[in-house]
């Protein structure tokens, strides 16, 4: 009888074993960062309170139907947003070379992130930035990612006390307090002055950052300098 039989039933179960092409997840991460692209340009442009859905959807071109299957909501595209930055600023410092020295490293990576890193990086960055003070969600994600920040660079740093590029009596968790004050006050200024040019202020920084990390003199003993 055709189609019947043991040779049937081991290519019936031989078909329904075959596993799900893998081009699909592909497929599905590279969906997922266009629409990150496209939240991105929107909330540039519109600012994220005025930036809807709807205008998402359209700048990625899709259905609701379809986004809202990846993302739920504004604050889940922040979120994913997020993270794919993170994971690239944890990149840059785990790529660090020290074979140069740290002072080098670190004048690379405040090139990178003041002056070369685009824009509209810059535009998204302080509009979270001020969103995060209203929007606890957002605060969390802010402040997660600082002390994200904060735990590369001390890592950095300490290596660099233990190759003997910076002394070890530094006090680094308050150089590193001043140095992401200062980053943040260089995003803000080019986000909010077109005139401004990081690459000329950028050396003073650079002079700055080894002042807050040389060894301080010690301050002399009581009565010491009245002899």
């Amino acid at each position: 009888m055709t189609g019947s039989g043991p040779s049937a039933i081991r290519a019936s179960t031989f078909k329904y074993h075959r596993p799900m092409p893998r081009v699909s997840a592909q497929h599905q991460s590279d969906r997922r960062n266009e629409i990150l692209e496209a939240a991105q340009r929107c909330f540039v442009r519109s600012g994220f309170h005025h930036a809807s859905m709807q205008d998402i959807c359209a700048e990625a071109g899709m259905s609701p139907g379809n986004l809202y299957r990846y993302f739920p909501s504004k604050e889940a595209l922040i979120a994913g947003i997020a993270e794919r930055d993170r994971a690239e600023v944890a990149r840059s410092f785990a790529e660090a070379d020290l074979s140069q020295g740290v002072f080098k490293v670190l004048e690379d990576l405040a090139h990178y992130h003041f002056a070369q890193r685009p824009i509209d990086d810059v535009l998204l960055c302080t509009e979270v930035m001020g969103q995060a003070r209203r929007h606890p969600d957002i605060g969390a994600l802010s402040r997660s990612f600082d002390v994200d920040v904060r735990r590369w660079l001390r890592n950095l740093l300490d290596a660099g006390v233990a190759r003997g590029d910076i002394a070890g009596d530094v006090d680094l968790d308050g150089a590193i307090t001043m140095l992401m004050t200062i980053a943040d006050g260089m995003w803000w200024r080019r986000a909010l002055d077109p005139d401004f040019d990081p690459e000329q202020v950028l050396p003073i920084f650079i002079d700055i950052m080894r002042h807050l990390l040389r060894s301080r003199p010690k301050p002399a003993a009581a009565g010491e300098g009245s002899r």
